[in-house]
């Protein structure tokens, strides 16, 4: 039997994988009021293997980082204790997990905000309504323009939380720079209209993100870190004119930093002959970067096998397939057929059903 490239151990920093197949970060709203529960010590497990690496649901820095029902934060002494058993979980199976810290910015509404104050953003534009997967419209409220003099707690914040991360067990943070949220609002320039030193250039609006960068660096050490960008997406309004010109400048200026890995999203997937084809357009920042590259959006076995083997990347982040087999690599393995993921139960609050409750292969 042939190998499977997917399959091939990868030594990514001090950590030891025994496979390239990542369980990307998937929100799934089960953290009442902002808390880790247990139900999730048990999804992480399952999906945990000997050598494997998961990547947290996205994970609030602060009361001011909430744009969603019931997403886990990192933010307390309570979310901190909350994590531990889970973190333990993952570990018991021989697994690394990494806890993703964001902010969402502008992707919010006053309900969600401290006092139902605004959210807050790189700009006081706001996003259009947006439809959401299962066809609902949803309203965002008027954001606040970040003052210049207020950055620097939002960037203690995340250096807080990847303190508060590593206090709980976590092997390592990954920054969410990507899906329109609050960092990605500072990159592209369809969101960022500022005239300060954090807005007009590529220089100036990668200032706030790579002193975030800089400060988790700082606090946790480049071996913890990674981070995840998203160049050729437009969710939420948030769009750039040139994403080439930004995700070379972001990967360079990244190696300053000495951090773990870099996990970038693919543009929009093709369709060849009724299957979904990557468009590989990663493959300059893939050889600017110089630690770890994850790619990601919508790769198959195949896919993933071929990106693996051409050197296009390192590891492949595997959602909504993961989210649907718990035992992802050794489907791969045995070339099993996959389950069918249902879109909805992606976010419901139901601790089981479309959670914990998808078949394993035995």
């Amino acid at each position: 039997m042939e190998p499977i490239p997917l399959l091939a151990p990868y030594k990514m920093g001090q950590f030891d994988l025994a496979h390239r197949i990542v369980l990307a970060p998937l929100t799934r709203q089960r953290s009442y009021g902002n808390v880790p529960q247990p139900h999730a010590a048990l999804y992480y497990s399952q999906r945990a293997s000997t050598g494997g690496l998961l990547i947290t649901e996205a994970t609030g820095v602060s009361d001011t980082a909430q744009g969603y029902p019931d997403t886990p934060g990192i933010w307390t002494a309570e979310h901190v204790e909350a994590w531990r058993p889970i973190v333990a979980a993952v570990h018991k199976k021989g697994a690394l997990i990494f806890c993703q810290i964001w902010h969402v910015g502008r992707v919010s509404t006053f309900d969600f905000q401290p006092g139902g104050a605004a959210p807050l953003s790189s700009t006081d534009r706001g996003i259009g309504p947006q439809t959401s997967f299962d066809g609902h419209i949803e309203h965002f409220s008027p954001p606040r323009r970040l003052k210049v003099e207020e950055l620097p707690a939002i960037v203690d914040d995340f250096r807080k939380a990847a303190r508060n991360a590593v206090d709980a067990g976590f092997d390592g943070v990954e920054i969410h720079g990507a899906n329109g949220y609050l960092i990605e609002q500072f990159l592209k320039d369809g969101t960022n209209d500022r005239g300060d030193e954090y807005g007009g250039s590529l220089e100036n609006r990668c200032r706030f993100a790579l002193e975030i960068v800089d400060a988790v660096v700082k606090e946790v050490g480049s071996h913890r870190v990674g981070i995840r960008l998203s160049p050729f997406t437009d969710i939420s309004d948030c769009y750039d004119s040139d994403p080439h010109s930004l995700a070379l400048h972001m990967s360079t200026k990244l190696n300053d930093h000495d951090i773990l890995y870099l996990h970038m999203i693919e543009p929009r997937m093709a369709i060849v002959d009724g299957r979904r084809v990557v468009p590989k357009r990663l493959l300059p920042y893939r050889k600017a970067f110089k630690g770890t590259f994850i790619a990601a959006g919508g790769y198959d076995r195949e896919e993933g096998c071929k990106a693996v083997t051409e050197g296009y990347t390192d590891l492949v982040a595997f959602g909504r397939l993961f989210l649907a087999n718990p035992d992802l690599p050794k489907r791969f393995e045995a070339g099993a057929e996959l389950n069918k993921y249902d879109r909805m139960t992606f976010y419901s609050s139901e601790p089981v059903i479309g959670y914990t409750d998808y078949p394993f292969l035995e």
